[in-house]
C-alpha cells in the first residue's frame, strides 16, 4: 500500500496547482489552502519557455498557452524623445529555444493550471496555516480559520516569502538575498500609446520602465530600480510605494508623465524586493518547499515560473517513484534538481544590472550588447546561453503510464 497519501498544499499560483494535478496523477490526495480570497489573475508578463513549458505540455496545455498567450515580435529601447535606439527581435530567442516559448500574464498561467484540477482537488481560499507540528505518523496542521486538521505531508508552495518556509526553517532574512534592486508591476485601461506584440522600454541609470499592449486594450508595465532610490526594502503601503515610483521616475521622459499618471490610478500594483532564496535544504521531515519558496531565482530572471512547474513536477514524481516514502523522495527531488538552481541563480544575479544599469556607461555598454545581439552569429553567443537548459526531466510511471517532461 503506498504511503503517505494526503498532502497540504500551501500556495494557488503556480507551484502549487501543478503539484497537486501530478500528485493526483501519482494517486496521491492533495489539497490546497490559500490565503487569497480567489485565485490572483493578471499580474505581470513572463517569457515561458525550457523546462516548465516541457511540463506544461506533458499536462495538456501546449495549445492553450499558444492560444492565450502572445508571439512577441521584438523588445524596443527608446531615448528621453521616443526615438528607437535599439531594437531586439525575438527571432534569436526562438531559434535557441524553438516553438516552445510563448509571453503570457502570469496570472493567465495561473488560472489554466488551476483550471486542470478544480472539482478535482480541495482548494480552501482565504485561509493560512498558522501551526505545523510533525510526528513519526504525519503533521498536525492548525489554520487562520477552522479546525485543526493531520495530513501525511504538508508542502510549501508559497512564494518568496513562504509562511511555511518561516515555519519550519526560521525567520525570511535567513534564506532571502536581495540583489539591489525593486520591482513594480501593473496594468492600466486607457493607456494612449499602443504597440502590437513589443516591448517598449526607456531606460535611465538605476531605473527602467517596460510596456507592453495587451489585445483587451489594456497596458501592462513594470519597473526595475535600484536599491538605493528606495531604501533596502519597499514601503508598505499602496500609497507609499506609488509615491516613490512617481519620484524614481519624475524625469524618466519619453511617456513620463502618461506613465506616472497610470501608476496613480493604478488598482492592482504590485512592488517587492528582487531577490533570491537559497536554503542549504528544501525539506525537514515531512514538510517540504517548491518553487519560489525553496529556489526564488528572481522576479527577473525570468524562469522561475518555468522552474516551480519543473520542482512540481519532479517532486510529485519522486513521490511516486518510490511509493510515497518521503524521506527518499525528498533527498531524490533536491539531488536531482538543487545543483542545477544553483548554477541558474548564479546566472541571475547580473541580471538587474542588464535591467537598469547604475552608470551612463553602463548603460552605454548594455544598449551596444542589445544591439550586438541582432547581428547573425552574436545573438546565438549573447541568447543562448540564456536560454540554454541543460537539464532533461525525468520519466515517471504515472497511473502506469509513463509521461516524458521532455524540453
Amino acid at each position: 500500500m503506498r504511503r503517505n497519501r494526503t498532502v497540504l498544499v500551501s500556495g494557488a499560483g503556480i507551484a502549487g496547482p501543478t503539484l497537486a494535478y501530478w500528485l493526483l496523477r501519482a494517486g496521491m490526495v492533495p489539497t490546497i489552502v490559500e490565503a487569497a480570497p480567489e485565485l490572483r489573475t493578471g499580474g505581470y508578463m513572463i517569457d515561458f519557455w525550457g523546462l516548465g513549458f516541457a511540463v506544461a505540455e506533458a499536462m495538456g496545455l501546449g495549445p492553450r498557452l499558444r492560444e492565450i498567450g502572445y508571439a512577441m515580435r521584438e523588445l524596443t529601447l527608446v531615448d528621453e524623445a521616443g526615438r528607437v535606439t535599439a531594437r531586439l527581435v525575438t527571432d534569436a530567442m526562438r531559434h535557441a529555444i524553438g516553438e516552445k516559448y510563448v509571453s503570457l500574464l502570469r496570472g493567465d498561467l495561473a488560472r489554466e493550471l488551476y483550471r486542470l484540477i478544480q472539482g478535482r482537488v480541495e482548494v480552501i481560499f482565504g485561509n493560512e496555516i498558522t501551526f505545523l507540528a510533525q510526528d513519526a505518523d504525519g503533521v498536525h496542521v492548525g489554520f487562520a480559520r477552522g479546525a485543526p486538521r493531520r495530513f501525511d505531508l504538508v508542502i510549501g508552495a508559497d512564494g518568496v516569502h513562504s509562511n511555511v518556509r518561516r515555519m519550519i526553517f526560521g525567520r525570511e532574512d535567513s534564506f532571502e538575498i536581495g540583489l539591489g534592486y525593486s520591482f513594480a508591476a501593473f496594468s492600466g485601461q486607457h493607456y494612449p500609446h499602443r504597440d502590437e506584440l513589443t516591448y517598449v522600454s526607456r531606460t535611465i541609470p538605476g531605473r527602467q520602465v517596460v510596456r507592453c499592449t495587451l489585445r483587451d486594450g489594456s497596458t501592462v508595465f513594470f519597473m526595475v530600480l535600484a536599491s538605493e532610490l528606495t531604501g533596502n526594502y519597499p514601503a508598505t503601503t499602496t500609497g507609499a510605494q506609488k509615491r516613490c515610483l512617481i519620484e524614481a521616475f519624475r524625469d524618466v521622459g519619453w511617456e513620463g508623465r502618461e506613465i506616472l499618471e497610470a501608476v496613480n490610478d493604478a488598482t492592482d500594483l504590485y512592488f517587492d524586493v528582487v531577490s533570491q532564496v537559497h536554503m542549504p535544504a528544501w525539506s525537514r521531515g515531512r514538510v517540504a518547499l517548491v518553487g519560489d519558496a525553496a529556489y526564488c531565482p528572481s522576479l527577473l530572471a525570468g524562469e522561475g515560473s518555468s522552474f516551480a512547474m519543473a520542482g512540481a513536477y519532479q517532486l510529485a514524481g519522486e513521490l511516486l517513484a518510490v511509493g510515497g516514502d518521503h524521506t527518499r523522495a525528498f533527498l531524490a527531488y533536491e539531488w536531482r534538481f538543487k545543483p542545477f538552481l544553483d548554477r541558474k541563480q548564479r546566472s541571475a544575479r547580473r541580471l538587474g544590472a542588464w535591467f537598469a544599469p547604475r552608470t551612463h556607461l553602463g548603460l552605454f555598454v548594455r544598449n551596444q550588447i542589445t544591439r550586438l545581439a541582432t547581428v547573425p552569429g552574436f545573438s546565438n553567443l549573447i541568447v543562448g546561453p540564456i536560454v540554454a537548459n541543460e537539464l532533461s526531466l525525468p520519466e515517471y510511471p504515472w497511473n502506469g503510464k509513463p509521461v516524458r517532461a521532455s524540453a
